[in-house]
């Protein structure tokens, strides 16, 4: 007798697909002749017919493809969770194209439809004040990164640690932006990529005074384990600004490194110390630039960088 299509199309179970699935022989007959038919989801004895399983769930794709590159480009999941969002990005979105699954566009009626399902949609994703709270206070995170071309590791540690500010009550009294802005500081540092206080308040609605004492209120209530930040970090994008070579970028990090060994860098400020160095090494390398236009690009003042260039000369032994 022949075998059915369907039968044809059945596939043998392998022997560690038998143990995940607890079954090694037909209870009926001891054979171990099992074969696995994936339409009707049952395990069948192929010697005596009888159905060892039924209704198994099948964990495969409900899709078929025929190469790597189908699939590819036929995943079975969304979008990966996000801390930057306040519902972790688990909600439905609807597009705001006005167009149908074909890519057709849609009829005014249900155009009009479609904007009061996305009106309702926008509502209903904030439960309560305290949710529309942390969707404003993360929405101010992704801007303010956004202008600070921060990359997007940073936006998802600053999210992690306002959610941990807001989990400890350490909201109340304060704004909700200076602790966003706070979250997004600490989150540079812990980063590696540092950003000024200057430059960070630049972008935030905060001033400069409120945004470091939130900062340090939260890194202390949090246990932020923050280390001095690095001159060197500075000076690459320092020079790029100021359209220095890499020689002087070299040789600004050597007397950063240098004067950092005696104990200059102890109690000022990285970026006043970075600004200095990258003025020292420009007029070594004779690449001068003036002591405004390296201040203007570090956001210190000149007389910053004129004292700590005086320290960095002398601990260096060179005479101007």
């Amino acid at each position: 007798m022949t075998r059915s299509t369907r039968q044809r199309e059945r596939t043998r179970e392998t022997d560690e697909t038998e143990e995940q699935e607890g079954v090694r022989a037909c209870p009926e007959c001891e054979s171990d002749n099992l074969v696995k038919d994936s339409d009707r989801g049952e395990l069948i004895c192929e010697d005596c017919g009888l159905v060892v399983e039924e209704e198994q769930i099948d964990p495969g794709p409900e899709w078929r493809a025929f190469n790597h590159q189908e699939r590819q480009e036929k995943p079975r999941v969304g979008a990966p969770t996000t801390q930057t969002m306040h519902d972790k990005g688990l909600t439905t979105t609807i597009d705001w194209k006005d167009k149908d699954a074909y890519g057709r566009s849609i009829s005014s009626k249900k155009r009009s439809q479609m904007h009061r399902l996305r009106k309702w949609q926008e509502r209903i994703r904030t439960k309560d004040a305290g949710e529309r709270n942390l969707q404003f206070a993360l929405s101010e995170i992704d801007r303010m990164a956004s202008a600070l071309g921060v990359p997007r590791s940073v936006r998802e540690v600053a999210s992690v640690i306002y959610r941990r500010a807001l989990k400890e009550d350490l909201i109340r009294g304060r704004s909700i932006e200076g602790v966003a802005t706070s979250a997004l500081y600490a989150a540079c540092r812990k980063e590696g990529i540092p950003r000024s206080l200057e430059e960070i308040s630049e972008v935030s609605r905060v001033e400069r005074k409120e945004i470091g004492r939130t900062y340090r209120y939260i890194s202390q209530e949090l246990g932020l384990e923050m280390r001095p930040v690095d001159p060197k970090k500075y000076v690459p994008r320092f020079c790029s600004e100021l359209e220095l070579s890499e020689e002087v970028q070299t040789k600004a990090n050597e007397i950063i490194e240098k004067t950092a060994e005696e104990g200059l860098l102890s109690g000022k400020s990285p970026t006043g110390y970075a600004a200095a160095a990258i003025y020292a090494a420009s007029l070594l390398c004779n690449e001068k630039k003036t002591q405004r236009e390296v201040a203007d690009v570090a956001q210190v003042t000149e007389v910053t960088i004129r004292n700590r260039y005086q320290e960095q000369i002398e601990a260096m032994g060179i005479h101007g």
